[in-house]
């Protein structure tokens, strides 16, 4: 237990140092091991052949074929049959069952595949030996994966900041919470009028009577989730706090038998504790599309950073010789509900551009609390081509790479505009921000009102698609070819 714990605080010292994401991180060695699983049963099945007179080969197309075909219906079935969730709270031997399921029907499909096609040459004792192999390597990883969170939690990291609305009734939940610190709940803060929740956690835990404090506790703290449990639901309250998540974007669980107050098509069930009552989710899901979102970013991240190094050697050598000062500039960002993190760009400004900014601010040519100045003093000869192309958010491709950004989502702002943002302007904290947005790639983006900025942003977050990232990034690749974007 001691060698497991000294293991998981080197990964948070790691992960702290280099920004690691660690979900992402397994999720890669997962996929590595599915994808060895392929010639590893190929030489398994051959060696039950050994002493026979059965010989068989696969074509180096088939290889592929199969290979492509495998790994897609992996990827596909883990998510349908819920194989790729690694809720807080699962146990092992539901990750188990789940992972018995999805493989099972992994092998029918394969089966059903082999004989609709007529694919002689993958034999069934191949099938049937890579189905097996497939299933023990990532349960195996699986169950490893689940330890290390869970310790990693416990230690804690990777938490999950929820505020509880509540009576009497939600003690079962606040007790688990707090006892079981494998699962990575923060309770920041309690809204509840009963005396007993208040005798009990009141001395660890910041309690408020009023439901209207939630509109001051979202706005001032990192929530990522309002989990109400009452035993009557008042369905005055609830409609509040739909109103009130819905606007900032954070996710709302209720703990009860099910409310008419929330409109049946934006539920899902989920489980938070052992009750046995439901847990209600006020948001859409798209877990599948959001997942190969996530992919898709680090994939792609990763490889830009790779193709585009002499591109970032070029321009990092530029910005060296025309300008004193460092090549980067970090600067501390809002991101998903409010955490912060440092955003890395090229340099475009002389070194003490922020002291400057007092004397410039009257000259904001912008509404609301972002500053634009067409003819910037501050900027450098270089800088102005880099913003001009949009080249100085190359560096970006590491806050992408690390997790803390996406290719595609709204901006991230400073802690200042966020400061004076309108309730209805915090929603765009609700997802991953972005290198590019609709905002980015509109000609004379500058000349856009702040107000409309904001709602391109939120419009792009409620009509999200895979499809429009796509065409929002060949958009952006076209509005740095062209310079149309300033």
């Amino acid at each position: 237990m001691l060698q497991s714990i000294t293991f998981v605080k080197k990964i948070a010292k790691l992960k702290n140092r280099y920004n690691l994401d660690l979900n992402k991180i397994l999720n890669l060695v997962e996929f590595l091991v599915v994808f060895i699983t392929i010639p590893l049963s190929f030489f398994i099945t051959r060696g039950v052949f050994l002493f026979t007179d059965y010989t068989w080969e696969l074509s180096l197309l088939q290889s592929i074929s199969y290979s492509l075909f495998f790994i897609f219906l992996w990827f596909i079935m883990s998510h349908l049959t819920s194989m790729a969730m690694l809720p807080r709270a699962q146990r092992y031997v539901s990750a188990a069952l789940l992972f018995f399921r999805g493989f099972f029907f992994i092998f029918v499909v394969l089966y059903l595949v082999k004989l609709a096609f007529d694919l002689k040459g993958i034999p069934f004792t191949f099938l049937f030996v890579h189905v097996h192999v497939a299933f023990l390597l990532t349960l195996g990883l699986r169950l490893f994966t689940m330890h290390i969170l869970r310790n990693y939690r416990a230690t804690g990291y990777n938490l999950r900041h929820v505020v509880i609305v509540g009576d009497a009734c939600a003690h079962p939940t606040l007790k688990k919470f707090r006892n079981q610190k494998d699962w990575g709940f923060d309770i920041r803060a309690i809204i509840s009028q009963s005396a007993f929740i208040k005798r009990k956690y009141g001395k660890d835990i910041p309690i408020l009577s009023g439901i209207d404090n939630i509109d001051y506790i979202l706005e001032s703290q990192v929530v990522d989730e309002v989990i109400y449990c009452k035993k009557n639901v008042d369905h005055a309250e609830l409609r509040k706090l739909v109103q009130t998540t819905n606007e900032v974007g954070v996710v709302l669980r209720v703990q009860s038998a099910s409310p008419d107050a929330l409109a049946p098509e934006r539920v899902q069930l989920k489980t938070v504790n052992e009750v046995g009552k439901l847990a209600l989710v006020d948001i859409p899901s798209r877990s599948l599309s959001h997942d190969i979102k996530t992919v898709t970013d680090i994939f792609f991240s990763t490889m830009a950073l790779v193709l585009l190094s002499p591109v970032l050697l070029i321009i990092a050598g530029l910005i060296k010789i025309t300008s004193p000062g460092p090549v980067f500039f970090k600067q501390e960002r809002i991101g998903l509900r409010g955490r912060k993190f440092k955003l890395y760009k090229f340099r475009t400004m002389v070194v003490d551009a922020e002291k400057l900014l007092e004397k410039l601010k009257e000259q904001n040519e912008m509404d609301g609390p972002t500053f634009k100045l067409t003819h910037d003093p501050r900027i450098t000869k270089i800088g102005k081509f880099l913003r001009k192309t949009g080249l100085d958010e190359l560096p970006q491709f590491y806050n992408v790479a690390s997790g803390e950004m996406s290719l595609i989502g709204p901006r991230p702002p400073l802690e200042a505009e966020v400061r004076q943002y309108e309730r209805w302007q915090l929603r765009r904290l609700s997802v991953k921000p972005g290198i590019s947005c609709t905002w980015q790639i509109m000609p004379h983006r500058n000349d856009i009102k702040f107000d409309r900025w904001m709602r391109m942003d939120l419009n792009y977050i409620d009509n999200w698609t895979l499809a429009k990232d796509v065409r929002l990034i060949f958009k952006t690749i076209s509005s740095m070819l062209f310079a149309t974007g300033r």
